[in-house]
């Protein structure tokens, strides 16, 4: 796929080149109002789009003044401006334009910026910030722009996406303390700038490493999605094309942001990025320590050696419908990173003595409270986890299976994870659109850490995944649909409904998962997560350890 992000700065440079700094605009020759500080306290940015690489025109008859004025009554205190014109058809007489008519807003430039004295016109326009993208600056020139752009009292916003680009962000955030000149926000893009693909538990795994506040970038468009960016502990949201599309739900959300905190749901996804992360960068040091440095070799959903055949990362996995804790235990040692209880009716229901017991065992203690880990100190290379202070970071979560959250089943669950003992729940039924927002009022201020699976069995249930992504969900479990039975059937999905379930990065599979076939379903979907249970069983809740032996074999060669 060719890389967009190189022909948006090729094309820029040709016109900076071409027609200098103001890139042939007609912009005031000094700044017209006072400096209005940005993101001040948690809020939405939303922002001035008329098209995008990705979807082509979004908005291309907006007025900018008027759409700023409909975003400043829904609530927004910070406004983006894209002024990129190849691309995004914006221009600096839009900044102009809506910094001069709202004095009190304040607006991010938001461009490819690539040379000093933008930054400048960027003063002279009206903007309080300026995007740098650290993807295209060296470290030397982001530290010059960052500085140059606290010198004329705005904010640096630099936006990362990358283990490299923290790097430079960490350098910019200390060479902004050491001169005294000022804060830095970060951005962290859930799109890569280079597919304008979006992957949601990016911002997940970044957020824990970041030296200083930070907005959730790209792939917001529903309430649930921002109620998702500020559960993970993010500061700000930038909504671009579901505003400037349809203006009249921005007020929605900005309040659906908000009205949320840092909780366990978010947490809990935290901790998910990061193991998912551990797992490819595992295997990203096994494949090169086995083939050398002859050639070029990139992580990118597998792993490719100079175009030759490739090997999966080894996903994520949870051992399901665990009902004693030498099976547990077993499973922990051979390196599950999820334990899964049932707490349904079902042959493999968990008792709450038996899941107490387990987490006892495996050395558990009180979770850290959500808002003592939503700002994790600079440098941390893990943040908020699930995993309580003293105990291995890798320790299984645990995940209380449910079906009906006004079930005293659920609520046994549900009390579980209030107590720290459970780390999340896995919700499998049939209603999210009402169930969801049920766990989450069970779970209180700090809310529970939760995610949804889809049973499958045809096109139709194919719609529930896209509900549920449309919701903010970052990922879906998906399972072998069996009518009246919620999950544990043995059966598998159909390849082809897979197939177009798995379209969007980060599979989650489960459905009659078993030692015989479990790596040819990484080596053709290369799924993030694998989910078994009845394929590693001797008997209904009682599994098998050479069953369970092989199955990890299987994941590991």
């Amino acid at each position: 796929m060719p890389d967009i992000l190189d022909d948006i700065v090729r094309l820029r440079r040709a016109d900076y080149a071409r027609l200098g700094p103001s890139f042939g605009c007609d912009i005031p020759a000094h700044r017209r109002r006072p400096i209005v500080p940005f993101l001040v306290v948690p809020g939405a940015i939303l922002e001035i789009k008329r098209a995008s690489p990705s979807k082509g025109d979004i908005a291309p008859d907006l007025d900018p003044v008027s759409l700023a004025g409909r975003y400043a009554a829904a609530g927004a205190k910070q406004v983006s401006v894209l002024t990129e014109s190849n691309f995004f058809k914006g221009t600096l007489e839009d900044l102009v334009a809506v910094s001069d008519a709202h004095p009190h807003l304040s607006f991010l430039r938001k461009d490819f910026i690539l040379y000093e004295d933008e930054i400048e016109i960027a003063w002279r326009c009206g903007a309080d910030a300026v995007l740098l993208i650290a993807r295209i600056l060296d470290t030397p020139l982001l530290l010059a722009l960052a500085a140059k752009c606290r010198a004329f009292g705005m904010t640096p916003f630099i936006e990362v996406r990358e283990e490299s680009d923290v790097a430079k962000l960490a350098a910019a955030c200390k060479a902004g303390t050491a001169s005294g000149e000022g804060a830095v926000l970060a951005g962290v893009n859930s799109r890569d700038l280079a597919t304008f693909r979006i992957a949601p538990l990016v911002p997940a795994t970044l957020r824990t490493k970041l030296p200083c506040r930070a907005v959730f970038e790209s792939g917001a468009g529903t309430p649930g999605s921002c109620r998702f960016a500020r559960r993970l502990g993010f500061d700000g949201i930038l909504i671009g094309e579901a505003a400037a599309k349809s203006p009249e739900t921005a007020h929605e959300l900005v309040a659906a942001f908000c009205d949320s905190r840092p909780d366990w749901v978010g947490q809990f996804w935290r901790e998910i990025g990061r193991r998912a992360e551990l797992g490819r960068r595992t295997e990203l040091g096994r494949a090169d320590s086995t083939l050398g440095h002859n050639g070029a070799l990139r992580y990118n959903g597998a792993l490719r050696h100079d175009g030759a055949a490739q090997r999966a990362a080894r996903p994520l996995v949870k051992i399901c419908g665990l009902t004693n804790a030498e099976d547990a235990l077993l499973a922990a040692s051979l390196g599950a990173d999820l334990l899964g209880f049932v707490f349904a009716p079902s042959p493999r229901r968990a008792s709450v003595q038996a899941v107490r017991d387990i987490n006892a065992r495996l050395s558990a203690s009180t979770k850290p409270k959500p808002d003592e880990c939503a700002q994790p100190p600079a440098g941390s290379a893990n943040g908020a986890c699930c995993a309580p202070p003293g105990q291995p970071k890798n320790r299984p979560l645990l995940v209380g299976v449910i079906v009906d959250p006004d079930s005293s089943d659920a609520k046994e669950a549900f009390a579980l994870a209030a107590e720290g003992v459970l780390d999340a729940v896995q919700y499998h039924g049939e209603h999210p659109e009402t169930d969801l927002s049920k766990i989450d009022g069970a779970g209180g201020s700090f809310g529970i850490g939760r995610y949804a699976a889809v049973r499958l069995g045809g096109e139709a249930d194919l719609e529930r995944i896209e509900f549920l992504r449309a919701s903010g969900e970052p990922r879906i479990l998906l399972d072998a649909r069996v009518e009246g039975i919620a999950g544990g059937t043995g059966k598998t999905i159909p390849k082809s409904l897979v197939r177009s379930a798995s379209v969007q990065a980060g599979l989650w599979l489960a459905g009659g998962l078993n030692p015989a076939n479990v790596r040819m379903y990484i080596e053709e979907f290369e799924p993030e997560l694998i989910d078994a249970s009845s394929g590693l069983e001797s008997a209904p809740g009682k599994k098998d350890p050479l069953l369970l032996k092989s199955f990890f074999r299987e994941i590991n060669r």
